[in-house]
């Protein structure tokens, strides 16, 4: 076996050596067989151009409140081909910037390629020293990246799945509240939270600026969703939740900038060249050829305050086909219906566009969702029953106390949304049971939001063998004729942002044990409707700084949880070391092994 690669070439230290031209990117964002997308944010107006070999690509930038940015689109590359690029702007090479990594590819996707992504959630943004990592932790994604740069042979995700919380507009760094003070003073409204679009762009510069982190957001294709935090936490709770927040000076304008910077940063890149040319932003992008830059300001401003007031005027959810798995990235947010007779996490429109998602004919269904589909029974239980006492089953004064729960305990999951659970759940066994076309293997959610891991999976009475839970299978399981799919649930949360000690007991003691009966009892008592199944935990919970890696394998989906450590002082070069692992496992007959757990260090 040849030597590790040395690291020495690798970055010891977070200084920046940012381009002045090139403030941030080139991130590589929607990829498949062959095309590519390559986002950046410049100091000025500009051309901007990828070589690659003897090929190049080029784009205008488009500006935003006195941001410029560019989206560049590759095309004509060949299926599973790898390929280094530079970037140029106004002529000038920006890209590689000196920082020492690797040089940047793009990596295409091969359709007869076993897919390999990464995923994660809640990320905050501090620095990477001794202090930062004391009171968040080692950056799990940072870990990853210098991983990854470090050793050549190491195999690389085809995709990367931010899960939401990429930036937290409401609990800041002391490095963005200086830049906030640098501004206005915080004791004006909102005080130290996030007020404008110039502030949401620099919490994105904090965020993706990092040497390591920047190399890798080049170089692994992303797919993002927002989740609470990139706005507020909370974010649409309930409607009143929502009312009280419109009743501030201040809100409003919170979410145009969110949304609007969302968009510009996040949901663009996640697109596909046929999903892009729909959107009616980019359209207005595509269509310019004046002279000078197109000021997309106003436009998107408008986009936002509607997309916010009129839910149903914007999709963000959306779909990523990659050899014989689908992806399908739902947003819970921002698409609620909020009307406690009418109470939804999605409303007509997204729940429509999510069933016509449902569909068999692939080996894997993947549903990305930053909220938890099966939470621990006991916290399920418990926010149903939270559900209908804000719904006023026991009249209006525990109504309140119920809406007061709500918001302070963060009981607003798939579970406090009881219709939508239930319908997404009889959408699933329908999946899982080929009633929409051939069944997939596995049907599995990907989640973050809680700041623990876990997997978690249901209990099938149809499932192979007759009566048995679908389980993780072990060494020997594989596919069964016409067996239905496993429905599995698998969460990595966070990516940085631990719970404080007492929390994680607190999560602990509110998920499990005793909590499930409770819960149950609770919920009886609410008459809420049981589930159309049963689930329990396989695995977790644990509480690392994580970021997840999923695999196909012979045996289903082999997924391993990675964390960051540092040892003896080196605070800029933590080692990534794995937490747990195991496999969600296909259809297997009545004599294959249930599960197949590796746990290296899985840390209650």
């Amino acid at each position: 076996m040849a030597p590790r690669p040395s690291t020495s070439t690798i970055p010891s230290s977070p200084s920046r050596t940012t381009d002045p031209a090139l403030i941030l990117g080139p991130m590589l964002r929607h990829v498949d067989a062959t095309s590519a997308t390559i986002w950046v944010e410049t100091r000025d107006a500009a051309e901007v151009i990828v070589r690659s070999g003897q090929d190049e690509w080029s784009a205008r930038t488009f500006a935003a409140h006195g941001h410029h940015y560019a989206l560049v689109g590759i095309d004509g590359l060949a299926p599973g081909s790898v390929r280094a690029y530079t970037v140029d702007v106004n002529g000038e090479r920006v890209w590689p910037n000196g920082s020492g990594f690797p040089p940047s590819s793009i990596a295409t996707l091969d359709p007869g390629r076993p897919l390999r992504l990464a995923f994660g959630s809640c990320r905050t943004s501090v620095p990477h020293d001794p202090g930062g990592n004391r009171t968040h932790g080692v950056d799990s994604l940072r870990a990853f990246a210098l991983h990854l740069a470090a050793d050549p042979r190491a195999p690389r995700p085809d995709l990367a799945l931010f899960l939401g919380d990429q930036v937290y507009a409401d609990s800041t760094s002391s490095q963005m509240r200086d830049f906030i003070a640098s501004r206005r003073s915080l004791r004006e409204p909102p005080g130290k939270e996030l007020k404008d679009y110039e502030e949401y762009a620099h919490l994105y510069r904090l965020a993706w600026s990092d040497p390591a982190n920047r190399w890798l957001l080049s170089t692994l294709p992303t797919a993002m969703l927002f989740d609470d935090h990139d706005l507020r936490d909370d974010w649409n709770a309930s409607l009143s939740w929502k009312r009280k927040m419109e009743a501030t000076g201040w809100w409003q304008d919170r979410v145009v900038a969110g949304l609007g910077t969302y968009w510009v940063y996040q949901h663009l890149g996640n697109l596909s060249p046929a999903a892009r040319a729909e959107d009616p932003l980019w359209q207005m992008v595509a269509a310019h050829d004046g002279p000078g830059e197109l000021d997309l300001t106003g436009e998107l401003d408008a986009f936002a305050d509607h997309a916010d007031k009129e839910p149903a005027s914007y999709h963000w959810s959306y779909r990523y086909d990659i050899g014989d798995v689908r992806l399908v990235m739902l947003d819970t947010r921002a698409s609620r219906q909020l009307e406690p007779e009418q109470r939804g996490l999605l409303d007509a429109a997204a729940m429509q566009w999510l069933d016509g998602q449902l569909r068999g004919g692939v080996r894997h269904l993947l549903i990305g969702s930053s909220l938890p589909f099966l939470l621990p029974t006991g916290l399920h239980n418990l926010e149903a029953w939270n559900e209908a006492l804000c719904n006023g089953r026991w009249g209006r004064g525990p109504a309140v106390a119920g809406e007061w729960l709500r918001q302070t305990f963060d009981l607003e999951h798939w579970a406090a949304f009881e219709r939508s659970f239930q319908r997404v759940a009889s959408m699933v066994v329908e999946l899982a049971s080929g009633q929409r076309g051939p069944a997939p293997e596995t049907v599995t959610f990907l989640s973050g939001d809680v700041h623990y891991s876990y997997v978690a999976e249901v209990e099938r009475e149809d499932a192979a063998g007759g009566g048995q839970a679908a389980g993780a299978s072990g060494e020997g399981a594989g596919s069964t004729e016409g067996a239905p799919s496993r429905i599995l649930q698998a969460v990595c949360s966070p990516v940085r942002n631990p719970l404080p000690r007492w929390l994680r007991f607190f999560s602990a003691l509110m998920s499990y044990g005793p909590a499930a009966a409770v819960g149950a009892r609770l919920a009886h008592s609410a008459k809420v409707p049981d589930p159309p199944f049963a689930w329990h935990k396989v695995k977790g919970p644990w509480f690392d700084n994580n970021l997840a890696v999923l695999e196909e394998v012979p045996d289903g989906l082999l997924v391993k949880w990675h964390t960051g450590v540092v040892d003896e002082g080196r605070h800029w070069q933590p080692r990534l070391e794995t937490v747990a692992e195991l496999v969600l496992g296909a259809p297997r007959s009545p004599r294959s092994p249930r599960h197949s757990v590796a746990g290296k260090r899985a840390r209650r």
